[in-house]
């Protein structure tokens, strides 16, 4: 069965006049919506984890950090997925800690403003980018296939890396990092993706990520790779306390560069609604981006009040939409709601927390890959002839790629450079759309027949000359041959020339 159909008859969902309002059963969503959870889980305690450390947070306080990020973003994947008035994409988008925002924020708390520095940077940012964010959403206009093909293959390349960190174990400083032993459980999760999705029945089929992440953390227990003993350590409830590390400050420095950041959100998490769109073949127009680009500003402003960070969508997740083809954003939904419950619950977070990183690694891998295999499907519909989308395409993919293959290339160059263009997604997306604004856009000046950089014309085989063919005939080396392999003569037509 096919990734992207719908589910069979005997998936019991309710098909909807929108595929993402695809109705499921309760535990099904769950089922899905947990799969979302453990896909991003790595990614969304990453952040508060290196911006507590810096911020010298140690015990309860650092958990007390990594609790508040899992909890608001459950709230802003249940703004983003179900919406109100004027908020909310409804599609299944699942919203986390962006880590965008994580070198700055380091930039902050190392220039002697501490967190209250930081949630007080990172409020007022998103206070702004909420005003400018149906400004911004007009920008659909300027995101042709050509340029949302190159940004969403731009989106699985760059998280490629990430998936190969989880593999090699995590923790560069750890004694075992890159070892055998970790690049073979995660090689062996990915055999079990592959044979679970190949031999599983339609519902283990669409489940394998989820299975195999299980499957695979129990065998690493069993071989002692997997560390429980931390679980029973620390409170079983506990509530996000309101400004538990003191009243936000509004550093005018700190509110700039986040200001910076909050517009390569706004980038990422348009091209993020965009690729769902893609996937799920959703109907997206300027208004539906608005209200996802509000949801992320309103979800980043509130965060802080909960000792939390900027807020967007997760493009990992995209993968897995692409992968399960589970398409209803009430399976999301479902896994933000699974988000709250492990920010109010610490010890479920400390379970998720004990999954072995090269497990998820094995996970990544699919994930991933399959976000930059939409993005090639997208661009394998845009029209290569007699233009210049092939190089618009080109560089803006090899541009996109330059801080990804190569994290330090932009070490020399001020820091609000680096803060846009450290990003590969931002990289791609700018260059995309400047260059289609300037070869597709601004016609003036492009020449019709633009040498190397169009592409060579389609081919065509005359209706006549497959109704000539038979079954079994083939062409070898410039000779049609029959199926028993005898040579089949070629008579010119008459006028050809």
């Amino acid at each position: 069965m096919s990734r992207n159909q719908a589910p069979a008859p005997g998936h019991h969902s309710a098909e909807a006049a929108r595929p993402e309002d695809t109705k499921l059963p309760i535990g099904t969503a769950f089922a899905y919506g947990f799969q979302h959870v453990l896909t991003m889980y790595g990614g969304i305690i990453a952040p508060p984890l290196i911006i507590g450390s810096a911020a010298g947070l140690k015990g309860p306080d650092l958990a007390l950090l990594i609790t508040a990020c899992l909890f608001i973003g459950g709230l802003a994947t249940l703004l983003q997925t179900l919406g109100i008035k004027w908020f909310g994409s409804q599609l299944p988008l699942v919203q986390g800690t962006s880590f965008a925002s994580v070198a700055t924020l380091l930039a902050i708390v190392n220039g002697g403003g501490g967190l209250p520095a930081v949630f007080g940077s990172v409020m007022a940012a998103s206070v702004i980018g909420l005003i400018v964010a149906p400004f911004f959403a007009q920008i659909i206009h300027f995101f042709p296939p050509v340029v949302t093909g190159v940004v969403i293959t731009t989106i699985g390349l760059s998280l490629v890396p990430v998936a190969a960190g989880w593999a090699l174990g995590g923790n560069a400083k750890a004694p075992d990092y890159g070892s055998m032993a970790n690049i073979g459980l995660m090689a062996l999760t990915l055999v079990i993706i592959m044979v679970l999705s190949k031999l599983g029945s339609g519902m283990i089929s669409r489940l394998s990520i989820l299975l195999a992440i299980v499957i695979g953390t129990v065998i690493a227990a069993i071989l002692g790779k997997a560390d429980f003993s931390q679980v029973a350590n620390g409170p079983i409830f506990a509530f996000p306390d309101p400004f538990h590390f003191g009243l936000p400050t509004f550093p005018p420095a700190g509110i700039i560069s986040m200001v910076i950041v909050v517009l390569v959100i706004l980038t990422e998490t348009t091209a993020d609604i965009l690729a769902v769109a893609e996937v799920t073949g959703a109907k997206v127009d300027s208004k539906r981006i608005a209200n996802g680009l509000r949801a992320d500003m309103l979800s980043s402003a509130v965060s802080p009040i909960f000792n939390g960070f900027t807020q967007s969508a997760f493009a990992q997740n995209v993968g897995l939409v692409a992968v399960t083809g589970i398409k209803s954003r009430f399976a999301v939904a479902a896994g933000g709601g699974v988000l709250m419950i492990l920010g109010l619950l610490p010890v479920l977070g400390r379970v998720v927390a004990a999954i072995p990183m090269p497990v998820l690694g094995g996970a990544g891998i699919v994930l991933f890959g399959t976000v930059a295999a939409s993005g090639i499907r997208t661009l394998s519909k845009v029209d290569y002839r007699d233009n210049m989308n092939l190089i618009i395409v080109a560089t803006s993919i090899g541009f996109g790629l330059i801080p990804v293959v190569s994290p330090t290339f932009y070490a020399s160059f001020p820091s609000w450079f680096q803060v846009i263009f450290d990003s590969g997604i931002s990289s791609a997306a700018i260059m995309a759309v400047l260059l289609n604004i300037i070869f597709n856009v601004v016609k003036r000046g492009t020449p019709h027949d633009p040498s190397v950089f169009a592409a060579a014309p389609t081919r065509m085989i005359p209706i006549q000359v497959l109704d000539c063919l038979q079954e079994g005939d083939r062409c070898e080396n410039g000779k049609v041959l029959d199926k028993d392999g005898n040579e089949l003569p070629v008579k010119e037509a008459h006028g050809a020339h």
